[in-house]
Parts: structure tokens; C-alpha cells; sequence
């Protein structure tokens, strides 16, 4: 009997959901990112030094991508055992709570020491959070997809990263407008304390959705694995191993393009913060709308196209990129984010959630892809800025050491994407079996 496949109307239910949720998650995610280089540096972690003070926020905003294994541990557990939806609820509520609580702490000037603990301590629940979260809102989309369509559906969480960041920088310009003694004081707070809207609507939307097809059918054939994450490493391993490294090479260069940025070219190249602020929400406007084509395209082509073209042309712009933004240009710093975050990202990250999903079974899905994607981005996405700060303070505030880091980072990349097999015709299913029986090479070039 041939497959039935949901309803339309069931099936783009399912994406907004997905695509909403994901954008609100990443939306207070990236909020903290980007004041960390404005705002966080002077009122919850002074120093007499302003290269130390940046650095320390930078600690605090890289801390919670080691955090995010953890949350991702303990969501995809639930996700495999009880359901997608039911652990997306979970996070989104936890990751929400956490934002509005930081848009409301006192300063140092005003509690001490208690300021920079406070916003770690949330910072760190805003990592376990969303730990758990991209795994069950990418499952959502791709569980959903209809025949031909995986690569498309499996695009549009990712739009959910960039249109969180998209909503983050716009709110921080709109605030950043205000007299520097008032943005300081209480502009800053509005972005954190308003995303309370944005999680109710998510949470609305995602309570009225039922349980992914692909999940239904490993619950009635009793195929639920009893601890994913043994699993899932015991029989899966050197999918983990893939998936690690994709995440690796997708998520530094987006940290180098989109954070970093706005503390080289506001500390180092002389830049106000609006320029800066405004050519990444072009980029970011631009990744958004190309995103769901290149996770089209890849449905006709295949996936490991797109990742190693996009990939190797991450690794040939690494240098030209950094000399662009030595111009002191603003229209040419408009042009190098553009073409690094707008067009070049773009392809990498629109495949990867469907890459990720199609190289586990449904019955630890959940908990491979999480763990892949959150141990990736601990290495190589929260650190990024960090690293890259610290290497410029190593060598006389060079760039280049930073662009031979973009490409080491592209290369361990490769090596992952051509260490896997092409999966666009994959049929998610037909691994809906007992454990014991994965023949995990299914998924691992030969």
C-alpha cells in the first residue's frame, strides 16, 4: 500500500509551527549575543580595561554552548521517549522565563558581584533551553515533509536563526537610537522583557498541532528506545562524529559574520554600532529569503552539493572578507557581510538540519541530531567570538590569524561532509526497526 502522506493544511500547520517557535528561541538567544558587545561588557562586568570587560562577556555569552549538550541530553531523552511536541512546549517555556528574567536584573552598580552570577545562571538556562530545541523543531518540519519536499521542510527551522537574529538586531537598532545614558539605563531591557509576547503566541500555536507521523508510528510498532542516548552513541557513533563536524563548520563562520563583527568593526576599524548593526540585518534579510530555495534546490540535486560548495567558498572568502572590512568602508562592509552571512552561509546551514535528520532512525532522531548539533556548536559557534578576540589580542590585533581559524574550522567541515553518504532519497521510515538491527554505514561513505 503506498504511503499516506498528511494533509496540506496539516503539513504547513506543522512548518509555521516549527519556523515560529524556532525564530522566537533564537531571537532571545541572539539578544544576549550582541549586547554582549554593547552593553553587558560596562554594566555587568566592569574593568578598568575594556579589552578584559569584552572578553569576559564573550566568556559568558560562549559558556552556555557547553550547556547546551546537557539540554540537549535531557530534551531529545524526553523527545524520543514521549513525543516532539510535548518537549517542545517544555523548552520554549523555559527558554522564554530565562529571557524576560535577564531584561529585569539590576546592575552591578546596583547588587555587585550578584549581577554578572544572575545573568550566567539564566544564561545557562537559556543554553539548556534551547539545547533541546532545534532538534524537536527541525524533527517537526522534516517528520512532516511530504514526498520530494524533506529538503525544503527540513530549510525552513533554519530560517527560524536567522529570523531571530533578524528580530534581535532590529529591536537593538530601534533601541540603540536612544541618547547612550537611556540606552544604557533602560533601552536595552525592552527586546528581553517583550519577547514575553512572542512566547505565548509560539506557545499557542505549537499546543494546537498533533504528534509527527514518523513518531506515531515508532510508539505503535513499540519502538521506542529505552535510552536514546545510549543508542544512539553504542550504534550511531560515527554519525554523531558527522554531524559534529557539519555543525562545526556551519556555525563559526555564521558567529564570525553576524557577532563578531560588530566588536572588530566598532572597536577595532572605528565604526559606529548602526552601520554595523544595519549591513548584518541586510545579510540577515538576505539568508532568510535564500535559505528555503538552496533547501529546495537540494531536494532536486542532493544535499552534499550545496553544503560542500557553500563550504569551500566560506574557506576561499576567509581572508578577502577581513581585508573588505580593513577598507573602512561602509558600503563595503555592507558588501562582505552580505556576501559572507547572505549568500555564501546561506546553502550550508539550509541543508544541515535535513542532513542531520536523515542520517539517524526515528527512534533516537531526536537525541542524534541534538546531540550532534549541540556539541558541534560548543566547539565551534559560542566560542567563535571568543577565539577569535582572543587571537587578535594575541598577535597585535591582526586578522589574519582569525581567517586561517575560519578555514582550519571549513577543512575539519569537509572532511566530515565527504566522510558521508547523499540521503535526499532516503525514505525516513524504512529504518522504523528494532535497535539492534541499524546498519549505521547506510549513512557513511564507503
Amino acid at each position: 500500500m503506498e504511503k499516506q502522506y498528511p494533509s496540506k493544511r496539516v503539513t504547513t500547520k506543522a512548518l509555521v509551527a516549527s519556523l515560529i517557535g524556532s525564530s522566537i528561541e533564537w531571537y532571545d538567544y541572539f539578544l544576549y549575543g550582541t549586547l554582549a558587545a554593547l552593553v553587558f561588557n560596562k554594566i555587568f562586568f566592569p574593568t578598568t580595561d575594556p579589552a578584559v570587560g569584552l572578553l569576559i562577556a564573550y566568556a559568558s555569552f560562549a559558556l552556555p554552548f557547553f550547556i547546551r549538550p546537557l539540554g540537549g541530553v535531557i530534551f531529545s531523552h524526553i523527545g524520543d521517549k514521549i513525543g516532539r511536541k510535548k518537549t517542545l512546549v517544555l523548552t520554549l517555556s523555559l527558554m522564554g522565563g530565562a529571557t524576560v528574567l535577564i531584561g529585569l536584573l539590576p546592575s552591578y552598580e546596583t547588587i555587585g558581584i550578584w549581577a554578572p552570577i544572575l545573568l550566567i545562571s539564566l544564561r545557562l538556562v537559556q543554553g539548556l533551553g534551547i539545547g533541546g530545541e532545534w532538534g524537536g523543531a527541525l524533527l517537526l518540519a522534516v517528520e512532516y515533509a511530504p514526498k520530494g519536499r524533506r529538503g525544503f521542510f527540513g530549510s525552513v527551522p533554519q530560517m527560524g536563526v536567522t529570523i531571530g537574529l533578524l528580530l534581535g538586531t532590529i529591536s537593538i537598532t530601534l533601541m540603540n537610537s536612544l541618547p547612550d545614558n537611556q540606552f544604557l539605563a533602560w533601552g536595552w531591557r525592552l527586546p528581553f522583557i517583550l519577547s514575553a509576547v512572542l512566547v505565548f503566541l509560539g506557545l499557542w500555536i505549537r499546543n494546537g498541532i498533533d504528534e509527527t507521523p514518523a513518531f506515531q508510528e515508532a510508539k505503535e510498532s513499540e519502538n521506542i528506545s529505552k535510552v536514546p542516548l545510549i543508542d544512539t552513541f553504542r550504534y550511531n557513533w560515527r554519525s554523531v562524529l558527522i554531524a559534529v563536524g557539519l555543525k562545526a563548520g556551519e556555525t563559526a563562520p555564521f558567529y564570525i559574520f553576524s557577532t563578531f563583527i560588530i566588536a572588530y568593526a566598532t572597536g577595532h576599524l572605528g565604526f559606529n554600532a548602526t552601520p554595523v548593526l544595519n549591513a548584518v540585518t541586510i545579510g540577515t534579510i538576505i539568508t532568510t529569503i535564500t535559505i528555503p530555495f538552496m533547501g529546495s534546490l537540494s531536494d532536486k540535486i542532493g544535499r552534499k552539493p550545496l553544503f560542500i560548495g557553500g563550504t569551500i567558498a566560506i574557506v576561499l572568502y576567509a581572508f578577502p572578507y577581513f581585508y573588505i572590512l580593513s577598507l573602512g568602508s561602509t558600503l563595503w562592509l555592507t558588501i562582505a557581510t552580505i556576501i559572507g552571512l547572505g549568500i555564501l552561509w546561506a546553502p550550508v546551514t539550509a541543508v544541515l538540519g535535513t542532513l542531520f535528520s536523515e542520517i539517524f532512525p526515528t527512534n533516537v532522531r531526536y537525541t542524534g541530531v541534538t546531540v550532534g548539533y549541540q556539541i558541534g556548536a560548543a566547539l565551534a559557534g559560542g566560542t567563535a567570538p571568543l577565539i577569535a578576540t582572543a587571537l587578535m589580542n594575541g598577535f597585535n590585533n591582526s586578522w589574519v590569524p582569525v581567517a586561517i581559524y575560519m578555514m582550519f574550522i571549513g577543512l575539519i567541515s569537509l572532511i566530515a561532509i565527504f566522510s558521508a553518504k547523499e540521503t535526499k532519497d532516503q525514505d525516513l521510515e524504512k529504518e522504523n526497526k528494532k535497535t539492534e538491527s541499524f546498519d549505521y554505514p547506510n549513512v557513511i561513505s564507503k
